[in-house]
This record gives C-alpha cells, sequence and structure tokens, in this order.
C-alpha cells in the first residue's frame, strides 16, 4: 500500500499554450477561479505535499503558496521536462503528475493507479479510458496523469539528454501498469478558449 505521505503531488504548468494564444492556460479563469486552483483542489487531497512545474509567471504560480520550478530541461522539451523537474525535486517515493489544464481530473486518481502499482510490482502507472468512436471502442492512454517512483529521475534526465522527447518511446523503456478509469471527461484538457467557453459551466470546484 502506498500512502498519500509517500506521493507528491506536480501540477505541470510548463507548456507555452500555443492553442489558446500563448496564454498561461493554467492561470486562466473559468467560474471564477484560475483552471490550476480547481486541479489543486482536486489533486492536494490525494498526496501529501504539492508541487508545480512552470517556466512563465512562475511568481504567479508562486501565489497559491506552493513551490515552483522550472524546466531543467532547455527549449521547452514537452511535458516529459516537466515531470524531469519534478522528480528533481521531490522528496517522497513517488511523484503523480496532472497538467494544469485539466480540471475534472478524477479525486481517486492517486489511490487508483498506486492500487494497481503495487499489485502489479511495476515503476509507472498510467491511466487508460475507452471512448466509443463511430461504433467501435477506442482506448486512449493518458500518460501526462501518472504515478511514478522517483528512482526514474536519472533513468529520464539520460532519456532527455539523449534527445528523447516522445513519452510513448519512454514508457517502452519501463514497466508500466495501464489503469483503466471509466470516466474519460475526467482526463479533459483544456487546450483552446471555445473549449473554456463551453466547459466552464460544468466544473464542479
Amino acid at each position: 500500500m502506498i500512502h498519500r505521505t509517500e506521493i507528491t503531488g506536480l501540477i505541470l504548468a510548463g507548456g507555452r499554450g500555443m492553442r489558446m494564444g500563448h496564454v498561461n492556460k493554467g492561470l486562466q479563469t473559468m467560474q471564477g477561479k484560475t483552471m490550476v486552483e480547481h486541479v489543486i483542489a482536486r489533486l492536494k487531497p490525494q498526496v501529501g505535499n504539492l508541487i508545480i512545474n512552470a517556466n512563465q509567471d512562475l511568481e504567479r504560480y508562486r501565489e497559491f503558496e506552493l513551490a515552483v520550478f522550472p524546466d531543467s530541461i532547455a527549449n521547452y522539451a514537452g511535458p516529459l521536462a516537466g515531470l524531469e523537474s519534478g522528480l528533481q525535486h521531490c522528496q517522497t517515493k513517488y511523484l503523480l503528475s496532472a497538467p494544469c489544464d485539466s480540471p475534472f481530473l478524477p479525486i481517486d486518481l492517486a489511490n487508483k493507479l498506486a492500487t494497481t502499482m503495487v499489485k502489479q510490482g511495476t515503476q509507472i502507472a498510467v491511466p487508460f479510458t475507452e471512448e466509443l468512436v463511430q461504433g467501435q471502442l477506442l482506448k486512449q492512454l493518458q500518460p501526462v496523469f501518472c504515478l511514478v517512483e522517483r528512482d526514474l529521475h536519472h533513468h529520464l534526465r539520460d532519456f532527455l539528454e539523449h534527445g528523447g522527447r516522445k513519452i510513448s518511446d519512454w514508457l517502452g523503456q519501463l514497466r508500466v501498469s495501464e489503469v483503466k478509469f471509466e470516466d474519460h471527461q475526467e482526463f479533459r484538457n483544456i487546450n483552446t478558449r471555445a473549449e473554456l467557453n463551453f466547459y466552464s459551466p460544468s466544473i464542479q470546484p
């Protein structure tokens, strides 16, 4: 069993928000709160400690009274660079990541991932969902939401320093648990202004 105090939560806010007009998505407002506040509200009860990875507006993020760390890999190397930064500063045995634009994330994310990870003896646990599209049930991995052993830090750092960028390529080198979640909407990312306006009324803080 993995206790919540053994898990550090990491909010990934290091992207450039290109599809939303180069704004910091985590700081965009929905129902009177920023998206990152919605993520904090859902993630914080599941972990012992919470940190943020951001490359812009660091002082704004520090207003939420959380430690904020930029990428240590240059040139916006993607979500794996944020995960590497989180693992570098993680003080617990495990790290649980979630993006800053995921205000619907499951409130049982840590528990379900941790339970399967222990049962299967793996290094990382990743959610997946299934969605019916044109009569076919499609499986969708959600790898930016993952529970990772802190000891994988050096492995990930080496992967990035040798030019690796794709999450799927990195996961292919590890023992991975894939954990099914029933509601694919819980993993919905808000990427555009249209999505921001569409989903705002349905958020439950």
